[in-house]
């Protein structure tokens, strides 16, 4: 949930768990400092992705948040419980069209849906795509009690009544998910020194790309959104976010935080909620807002932000099956005879 769902109807994009996107991480390679790997989740069913769609890491490496480096991913219609996936490397002025240009820098890749993962080269990149154990970790019921959202669209007036709302149960400790990987050399980020990602799935139908999704800050689509704006919201560039959802975003944390249109612009600003984007130092450690690592509680971290520091931690612990290697996201649990 860090982007696992969006506003109060708890829908995935166009009605499509496929082009959810879930999570977006940015980290160091524990191997080697040198090196950055960007993970991009989507489809929390960790079925195969659609394959009307493109699944794009936009990177904005000199703070004009116009791309400047993108990989696409796009993949095979699947057969026989199989699918396969192209990866697009597009650098300057072409990686800011829609569709999946530049250099195929890896050709028809099995995707992995078992235990062992395919890594596949391409020169100084190392790629992966498939399914995974979800390194995401929250407490949903206790959420549930968070906040009051009757007859309303979207997490407001949260009830902070000295009563703790956490259940300590988390939610997702067998959930998988579909990962796509990347590591690469940072130098080919060209970082000044920050990088600015984003994910976008973007869907062709009648013949139009259709942006359906998108994922920068975690958790912040889910708990700024409403069900009217959620559409336009994951269509939008961040170009335009500020412009576009200040008013929005600091209406939210007057409910949440009881904040004031200063103390709400204040944080935001403090936080770089907006533009929605991940920004990545590369060379300093990660640790969220700088980049993401699993070990980040991105809902307490966020619950925070929103109630001004009201609401209490879920005492929820990260999930201990993520590697220490590529492709770092951990095995995926077996799905139940019932599943």
């Amino acid at each position: 949930m860090s982007n696992h769902f969006t506003g109060l109807s708890l829908g995935p994009p166009l009605g499509d768990q496929r082009l959810d996107l879930c999570d977006l991480y940015a980290f160091q390679s524990p191997a080697d400092p040198s090196r950055t790997v960007i993970i991009l989740n989507a489809n929390p069913n960790a079925d195969a992705l659609h394959p009307d769609a493109i699944y794009r890491l936009n990177i904005d490496n000199d703070g004009d948040l116009l791309t400047d480096v993108a990989l696409s991913y796009v993949f095979s219609k699947p057969q026989n419980g199989r699918q396969t996936f192209n990866v697009f490397l597009a650098k300057g002025p072409e990686s800011r069209s829609v569709e999946a240009v530049g250099k195929k820098i890896v050709a028809d890749a099995e995707v992995s849906f078992g235990p062992k993962p395919n890594l596949v080269k391409a020169g100084d990149y190392t790629f992966f795509a498939g399914s995974r154990s979800d390194a995401f970790f929250f407490d949903f019921d206790g959420i549930k009690n968070l906040f009051d959202i009757r007859g309303k669209r979207n997490f407001t007036e949260p009830h902070l009544s000295g009563k703790s709302p956490w259940t300590g149960v988390d939610s997702n400790t067998e959930a998988n998910v579909f990962s796509t990987v990347v590591e690469l050399p940072t130098s080919e980020l060209a970082p000044k020194p920050e990088i600015h990602i984003w994910g976008r799935c973007s869907v062709r139908q009648d013949g139009k790309l259709v942006h359906a999704d998108r994922a920068g800050h975690p958790s912040v689509s889910s708990f700024f959104n409403t069900d009217d704006t959620k559409l336009e919201y994951n269509a939008s560039e961040p170009v335009n976010d500020r412009k576009r959802w200040l008013d929005q975003f600091v209406h939210l944390m007057g409910h949440t935080g009881n904040y004031s249109r200063e103390e709400a612009i204040a944080e935001i600003d403090k936080e770089r909620t907006l533009p929605d984007v991940l920004n990545f130092d590369p060379s300093r450690p990660a640790k969220y807002p700088n980049g993401r690592v699993f070990t980040d509680d991105v809902i307490d971290y966020r619950l925070a932000f929103l109630t001004k520091g009201e609401c209490p931690p879920s005492g929820l612990k990260p999930h201990t099956d993520t590697l220490k290697e590529f492709p770092y996201i951990g095995t995926p649990h077996a799905k139940s005879s019932g599943a």
